[in-house]
């Protein structure tokens, strides 16, 4: 089976870590988020992967030689101008030689979705086209997809105001589709599948259904959900271990390799400490990624946040909720808070005091 994975936005609402990082290139608990769907659709048996890229594309081909990963075959699908969601994938399609039925996903997308089982439903049911459904507390951010008993599409509400959705059953970003659906997308021109594609697909009936389940579902757009993401593999809900090269040390501690952990440091379960991170004494690290080769220092405090690699936490300093960009630096006594993000490379002097800020890249040297 083959998947298209739309990886190619700029991931804004996570600036200024996708200033240099594409957001599927983020590591979530260790590894990068487009690895894991890609061993996630691994597992449902997909062999074919085509990334729909368009923001910094280098970046995937660098992080994946020899185009493949987990036995599965890459291509590289690059858009010279943003195309939209369903441009996108007429245009991934056409440069893998796709002509059968074929897997969607946002790239942007954690879920345990069973992916057999979706594929299954959508043969089931003679659909063109089947969309996948989770179940939100507030879908008035997101697109509404009410159904009939038997999962025939009925309308799609986007963004519909708070109070006056239908239901709590969202747009999933998964799908199933057969190559008629593409010859219904406008080649080289932008063109959402949400707003136009699937809507035109109601006007014949018993093409567009939908499945909605259970299963674990997070789109990894905000800081705040970067952050639960974290959480949640940490925690457990996507697998029993973050990462595999991790032991578990304690009751949800979590070590990759070698580490200089102090005696009177204290680790507050669930964490992740990368390979060659140090943690000095007094120091606390409670529901948090810190990444290889980063240190935290006497007193200071890691809680429920994300370190990438090479940060450095000068002693006293705290960073809570917050996420700490490659190679950051966080001086004596400073407090990062509140959902900042702080550049690669950027430095927080000491005394300061960051609340929901965003520290920019740091500039080349020289």
């Amino acid at each position: 089976m083959k998947a298209v994975v739309l990886v190619g936005g700029e991931g804004t609402r996570l600036r200024p870590l996708t200033s240099t990082t594409p957001k599927p290139l983020l590591p979530i608990a260790g590894r990068p988020l487009v690895e894991r769907q890609l061993l996630w659709l691994a597992a449902h048996g997909v062999d074919e992967v085509v990334l729909s890229l368009g923001y910094l594309p280098d970046a995937f081909v660098e992080h994946f030689p020899g185009n493949e990963f987990a036995s599965m075959r890459l291509i590289y699908a690059v858009e010279q101008e943003p195309l939209g969601t369903a441009g996108a994938i007429r245009f991934a399609a056409e440069q893998a030689g796709i002509e059968e039925r074929f897997v969607v996903c946002n790239g942007d997308v954690l879920t345990t979705l069973d992916l057999r089982a979706f594929v299954e439903f959508h043969l089931e049911h003679g659909a063109a086209a089947t969309i996948h459904l989770s179940q939100v507390v507030d879908p008035s951010a997101l697109g509404v997809v009410p159904t009939y008993d038997d999962g025939e599409v009925k309308a799609f509400i986007e963004k519909p105001a708070a109070g006056t959705a239908p239901s709590n059953w969202i747009n999933a970003g998964t799908y199933v589709l057969e190559p008629e659906v593409l010859e219904r997308i406008p080649p080289a021109l932008a063109t959402s599948i949400e707003r136009e594609t699937f809507p035109r697909l109601l006007e014949d009936r018993g093409r567009l259904y939908a499945l909605a389940t259970d299963d674990y579902w997070l789109d990894v757009g905000t800081p705040e959900k970067y952050l639960e993401a974290h959480a949640d593999v940490l925690g457990g809900r996507i697998g029993s271990s973050p990462v595999p090269d991790a032991r578990e040390e304690a009751p949800g501690v979590w070590v990759q390799g070698d580490v200089d952990l102090a005696s009177e440091a204290s680790l507050e379960a669930p964490v992740l400490i990368g390979e060659g991170v140090a943690v000095a004494a007094g120091a606390r690290v409670a529901g948090s990624a810190i990444g290889a080769g980063s240190s935290v220092g006497p007193d200071a405090v890691v809680d429920r946040s994300v370190l990438l690699t090479g940060v450095r936490l000068a002693r006293g300093a705290l960073v809570r909720e917050s996420i700490l960009g490659i190679d950051a630096v966080v001086e004596e006594g400073a407090s990062v808070l509140d959902f900042s993000i702080v550049g690669a490379g950027a430095n927080v002097p000491a005394g300061t005091t960051l609340t929901g800020d965003r520290v920019p890249v740091a500039a080349p040297a020289g």
